[in-house]
């Protein structure tokens, strides 16, 4: 079984979530029926970006580097492209 870490982009305001899961397409469907509290806000949510560990440790130090500001700056780098042309929804 795989373990993921997954990043998500608010469409109402462009924002960025990072978070682990071990089932990436249920964890965004409870992001996008606000069950999660640090996300509720922000809904609708959309997957940009995932990557899968076969050790949970692994995924989990992953996750907790992301969520730092080398991590975001490295995830903004990475997702550069996609972000610059991303277009979202001011609800």
């Amino acid at each position: 079984m795989f373990h993921y870490v997954y990043v998500l982009q608010s469409k109402k305001d462009g924002r960025l979530y990072v978070g682990y899961t071990r089932n990436i397409f249920k964890r965004l469907k409870i992001h996008n029926k606000g069950l999660n509290y640090s996300t509720k806000k922000y809904t609708p949510w959309i997957l940009i970006y995932f990557e899968g560990f076969l050790n949970q440790k692994d995924a989990l130090r992953r996750e907790k580097y992301l969520k730092t500001n080398m991590g975001k700056r490295l995830l903004k780098l990475q997702l550069r492209e996609f972000l610059k042309n991303e277009k979202f929804e001011k609800i």
